[in-house]
């Protein structure tokens, strides 16, 4: 859980308060993509066609009042439904690195021939579940930047840098890497040997007990018989306003699919809560077509606007008693 906080500045709060907002961009990499009704198409489909066209109009009906910069990606494996939008662009990770750090310690336990010590799963599971960032300090010194950034590679990560000096929540990462790394626990493409069965069912584990007020975001919309596995960051910075992303896997009925959605530029936590959730709303409308959604946007009251505590706010201090 994201620590409290003492003596915020003025100054901080104004340059969140002033950050420029622009109409979401359409990326050099998505305008060669094959065209639709003379626009980028966000998504394909194998044959399905009629999903494709269907899914790229619907995101970008999602976006299409917001503002800030925001990446989608989203795979389907009954339809083989891919959708990007913006899926390179870089922003600094906040708790959703965590899921990186749960990877790279059931990596490190499988090739070094033994389970997960007890030390480990105590920090692995408030880390995922409660988002505990003492815990993911402490596994992230453990496993240090050499083995991490190993990890990466055997992942086949393309933008994703460990964070400097400690400050793990300014790991840089992308929309497609996040999709690579939600990869390793479901076994798909590249990542399919990267974890065994038993340790991407741990994964996947933690990740569907994330706490009642942790999860919004990509599971808004999700029907019933779905079951969701998710990790979600917020923070915000001087510059570029509220980080807000949420990433997840969902399962059911037959179907794994999985969600991305970055954002930064964001005014508000709320904000970026309610972009990320119309996107997720949209996909899991057109994947499960006919069937009542049983997780709606999360009310605005309910959405906290303290950070996660991923990194220490620029000019303010930790309260080692809280």
């Amino acid at each position: 859980m994201a620590p409290h906080l003492r003596k915020p500045r003025a100054a901080f709060a104004a340059a969140l308060a002033t950050v420029l907002l622009a109409p979401i961009p359409v990326t050099a990499a998505e305008a060669g993509r094959p065209q639709r009704g003379g626009r980028a198409a966000l998504c394909t489909a194998g044959q399905d066609r009629a999903l494709a066209a269907r899914m790229s109009k619907d995101i970008r009906a999602a976006l299409s009042s917001r503002a800030g910069s925001v990446s989608v990606s989203v795979h389907d494996t009954r339809t083989g439904l891919a959708c990007d939008l913006a899926e390179d662009r870089r922003y600094d990770a906040a708790s959703v690195t965590k899921v990186l750090m749960m990877e790279a310690a059931l990596r490190r336990a499988q090739e070094w021939g033994r389970d997960l010590t007890a030390w480990e799963r105590r920090h692995i599971r408030p880390m995922i579940t409660t988002s505990d960032n003492n815990a993911a300090g402490r596994l992230w010194n453990d496993l240090g930047h050499a083995y991490l950034s190993r990890f990466l590679r055997r992942v086949g990560t393309t933008a994703t840098t460990p964070g400097p000096y400690g400050r793990w929540g300014l790991t840089r990462t992308s929309a497609a890497d996040q999709m690579r790394l939600l990869g390793v626990l479901t076994g798909a493409g590249r990542a399919r040997d990267v974890l065994k069965e038993q340790a991407r069912a741990y994964g996947l584990r933690q990740m569907a007990d994330v706490r009642r007020d942790q999860r919004w975001g990509v599971p808004a919309g999700m029907p019933s018989g779905v079951r969701a596995h998710l990790k979600n960051g917020w923070l915000p910075r001087a510059t570029l306003g509220w980080r807000v992303h949420s990433v997840g896997v969902f399962n059911g009925g037959g179907r794994t699919y999985r969600i991305v959605v970055l954002s930064h530029g964001n005014p508000s936590m709320a904000y970026g809560v309610r972009t990320i959730e119309r996107v997720a709303q949209a996909v899991h409308r057109g994947l499960n077509k006919g069937r009542s959604a049983v997780q709606g946007l999360t009310p605005e009251s309910e959405i906290s606007e303290v950070p996660d505590g991923s990194v220490e706010p620029e000019g303010e201090t930790w309260d080692p008693a809280a």
